[in-house]
């Protein structure tokens, strides 16, 4: 097993040839830098729905008493680190960019909510007021890396 490096490719030599890239990286910087956004958001979604499981309180607060805290908490783990995983796969990646674009859109409201609260799910008011627009922010980075 052996890396080969081509002017047009470069694949990893086993008994089949495996395509780390299906681009010429010089050729396409644009290509190249969504690529890495890409896979910067999904170590993100990862690392994010890992913390659900390692630190269920912290997200049980974003929802309200009535709610099955333990259940949302679990499907939104799982969720993101299905969508982050999917953001690796090249079959499933345009899929999986536009559901992290519209997952980011649903927690909108509950980041904007949280900055009204007397004592928001993200510790302090500054905080929150800082999560926010750090929100707008992967509502931007999820639509340009689905965008064509």
């Amino acid at each position: 097993m052996g890396i080969e490096f081509r002017k047009d490719k470069i694949s990893v030599i086993t008994k089949v040839s495996v395509h780390l890239y299906p681009f010429t990286l010089k050729s396409n910087p644009m290509k190249t830098f969504k690529l890495v956004l890409t896979f910067l958001f999904g170590l993100f979604m990862i690392l994010g729905g890992v913390s659900h499981f390692m630190n269920p309180d912290m997200y049980a607060r974003f929802f309200p008493n009535f709610a099955l805290n333990p259940v949302i908490n679990v499907l939104a783990g799982v969720t993101e680190i299905g969508l982050g995983i999917g953001l690796f796969i090249p079959r499933f990646r345009t899929m999986a960019t536009f559901a992290v674009f519209v997952l980011m859109l649903v927690f909108l409201p509950l980041h904007i909510i949280d900055v009204f609260r007397t004592e928001p799910a993200v510790g302090t008011h500054q905080i929150a007021l800082i999560r926010l627009p750090m929100q707008f922010v992967l509502i931007l980075w999820a639509w340009f890396i689905n965008k064509k």
